[in-house]
């Protein structure tokens, strides 16, 4: 009987790590140690309840088959059994033990953030997410990279529909990254399944995780809490670097911030053709306002207004660029002053004054979007 056991143990062992663990219905393990020991912990309760399931029902159905009335089987008279319920008061307990152990051990190690070598501060908006590498000078926005044809059926769907983003999130491997979650608006919720890490980024509030990658490569995820109408796209994209690749990523991150910023100042005392001013301004337009306003600029009424013939579109520029640049208080319309050069939003502001019939025929240029952020810094 021992040697029969045994063989069931091995057998159960074998196949549950090495079928379940490549079947798409099993928790994946994933590429961090945390997410590992929570795929152990999770497989290791999982064949204690199958032996408890199978010893459970094997004595029940024995007891069903040779104590049945065809046989002759007389039910027992008998009365409390102290010895019987001291029993199956303590086996529970023991198995729930073994169980807490692990458990607690592994909880407690996924809280610990201390000691880490990278901090990230990533900040939950409506829908995208905002990674700043702290002590780095380095931040950016992340947003769904799925073109608008596959999310409308006009073309096929890619294989990781939903689950690509411009810009990802870069880290190295086998270093210690303490994120510090929060939000801009309403709750999200950042989740990457192969870290095991899965924190709520709260307005107002700031909670902490971390994670520590043991292998490079590409991971996938995305907000698990229902944060508006267009939860669904707002994923995230994690690339895992070796770490000399990572210095050098973020040098090179580091430099394009700086171009970038020279960019800026050269457009100063540059025209910028129409033309092109509405040719960028329609990409702007379809990667930041779409989702919200819709390609044909008519929104969707009763929640996000209509930019065809709308008084701010086509009324005063100032208040066109003031909340491009500010957002509005107790509504979906963000800031756009830290998400969008100052020539995005020249263009877009072009685009949209000028699209859809509004045909104001106005041109927004870098120097006038320049001039309000200006006014915006002698302000505070």
């Amino acid at each position: 009987m021992g040697k029969l056991s045994s063989s069931l143990w091995l057998i159960l062992l074998v196949f549950s790590q090495n079928v379940l663990a490549n079947s798409q219905y099993n928790m994946r393990k994933g590429v961090t140690d945390i997410s590992n020991n929570v795929y152990q912990l999770h497989m290791t309760i999982f064949l204690i309840c199958c032996v408890i399931g199978v010893i459970v029902f094997a004595i029940m159905f024995w007891a069903l088959i040779h104590h049945r009335k065809s046989k002759g089987a007389v039910p027992a008279q008998f009365h409390e059994s102290t010895k019987v319920e001291i029993l199956w008061t303590a086996i529970p307990f023991v198995i729930l033990i073994v169980m807490a152990i692990p458990a607690t051990k592994t909880l407690i190690a996924m809280e610990d953030t201390s000691k880490a070598d990278i901090t990230i501060k990533i900040t939950g908006s409506q829908w995208k997410w905002h990674y700043e590498y702290m002590g780095e000078d380095v931040e950016f926005y992340s947003m769904l990279a799925t073109p608008q044809n596959e999310i409308t059926n006009l073309a096929d769907k890619n294989p990781n529909y939903l689950l690509e983003v411009d810009k990802p999130l870069v880290l190295p491997i086998n270093q210690k990254v303490r994120f510090l979650m929060t939000s801009d608006d309403v709750i999200h919720s950042w989740w990457v399944p192969d870290f095991a890490v899965k924190k709520d980024a709260n307005p107002g509030f700031i909670n902490e995780t971390w994670t520590s990658i043991n292998e490079v490569g590409t991971y996938r995820g995305q907000c698990a809490e229902l944060c508006g109408k267009d939860h669904g796209f707002m994923p995230v994209v994690v690339e895992a670097k070796t770490e000399e690749d990572f210095k050098t990523w973020l040098a090179e991150a580091k430099q394009a911030k700086q171009k970038a910023a020279e960019a800026d100042a050269a457009l100063l005392d540059q025209v910028v053709p129409k033309e092109e001013l509405m040719a960028l301004g329609e990409q702007v337009y379809m990667a930041s306002c779409a989702a919200c306003h819709q390609p044909t600029g008519l929104g969707l009424p009763g929640v996000f207004p209509a930019l065809k013939g709308s008084p701010i579109v086509i009324g005063d520029i100032k208040g066109h660029i003031d909340i491009l640049l500010h957002g509005k208080p107790g509504t979906a319309m963000q800031s756009f002053a830290k998400q969008l050069s100052i020539k995005q939003i020249a263009a877009v502001i072009t685009y949209k004054r000028n699209a859809w019939g509004n045909d104001t025929g106005e041109v927004i240029q870098p120097s006038e979007i320049q001039a309000a952020l200006d006014a915006d810094g002698e302000a505070k």
